[in-house]
């Protein structure tokens, strides 16, 4: 198709729909004309679009129609539909776009924690240097353990959740900047393997992860997940590709900023596993199946549900309709 010859037929319409759909106040005769006008419009970018692809000649009758539309559709959407694409739709594919550097975390934050734990295992002295052989013992035999039954189920809870649900909500807010994300992570990595180093010399390693693997499954992936969609924030404006930096900062912020409430209820299940699961007498290997089946229940709506939502075309993003028209860049 000859698009400037099709542009320049069909464009005194497109410049009367325009026209009407930035017209303060319409009458019957102007409300119908712009129907008719929109719907042809709408057939219109529907040809470009299958026939050429993206072009400037789209972009601008995409924004023709959406201020058209905004004339005569004025009433929000269906809340609960909204609710269920939300979830079905934009937040798993969300969490499918950050699946491989989410490993990625996993992998080197799991690397710290195994040379920690060795380092800080190999040299008695690096373990005097985290406090007096009294507080590590009684750290190591009573606070590590008694942490769990500290305070009551509702309230320990409560507690994990909300410290956690902020430090994943940094991890995505800051993430822009580059620094405060990758600082938490090693941060993560390294504690973990200093605890687990302390918990070794008093012969209590075993201890240490049980305790954590019940909950730790869950809320360490969420962790990771955080500062996967942080990380590529920070690089969606150091390497924008073909999209402006502005632009690719926009919607790949607003894409990966909905994990952050995926990412509380995630938390929300790990806090109710850790607060109530992990200080019930119950078997070992219960309460870490436990553990073991909410991160299973993540990983099949992140990487099956949100590959087939992400496969429909969907991001994570805003609609292109709720978004706003996209800038024009050249290809």
């Amino acid at each position: 198709m000859d698009l400037d010859a099709y542009s320049a037929a069909h464009g005194a319409e497109w410049d009367r729909l325009t026209k009407l759909g930035g017209t303060r106040s319409l009458d019957g005769a102007a409300a119908d004309e712009l129907i008719e006008h929109y719907q042809a419009g709408a057939t219109h970018l529907s040809v470009i679009r299958t026939t050429v692809g993206e072009a400037p000649q789209a972009d601008r009758l995409s924004l023709a129609l959406s201020r058209a539309r905004l004339r005569f559709t004025g009433a929000p959407a269906n809340p609960l539909h909204q609710v269920t694409v939300f979830f079905a739709q934009s937040l798993p594919a969300a969490f499918y776009r950050v699946r491989w550097v989410t490993l990625g975390v996993t992998a080197v934050v799991g690397l710290l924690f195994v040379v920690f734990f060795t380092w800080y295992s190999s040299d008695p002295r690096l373990i005097a240097t985290m406090g007096s052989p009294a507080e590590l013992k009684q750290y190591a035999e009573q606070q590590f353990v008694g942490y769990y039954d500290a305070n009551s189920e509702a309230g320990f809870t409560g507690q994990v959740w909300t410290n956690n649900a902020w430090l994943a909500a940094q991890c995505i807010m800051f993430g822009i900047f580059g620094v405060w994300t990758p600082v938490v992570l090693i941060q993560t990595g390294t504690s973990l393997g200093q605890s687990a180093a302390i918990m070794n010399e008093y012969g209590r390693l075993d201890h240490f992860f049980l305790y954590i693997a019940p909950h730790g499954q869950l809320e360490l992936y969420s962790v990771f997940t955080a500062g996967a969609a942080g990380l590529m924030i920070f690089w969606s404006w150091i390497a924008p590709g073909a999209r402006t930096r502005r632009r690719a900062l926009a919607e790949d912020g607003r894409a990966f900023f909905t994990l952050v409430i995926g990412l509380t209820i995630t938390l929300l299940m790990s806090g109710v596993i850790e607060g109530v699961i992990t200080r019930q007498d119950w078997p070992w290997p219960v309460k870490i199946g436990i553990g073991t089946v909410a991160l299973g229940l993540v990983l099949f709506y992140q990487w099956v549900i949100g590959r087939r939502a992400y496969r429909a075309g969907v991001t994570g993003d805003l609609s292109e309709f709720d978004a706003g028209a996209r800038q024009i860049v050249s290809a």
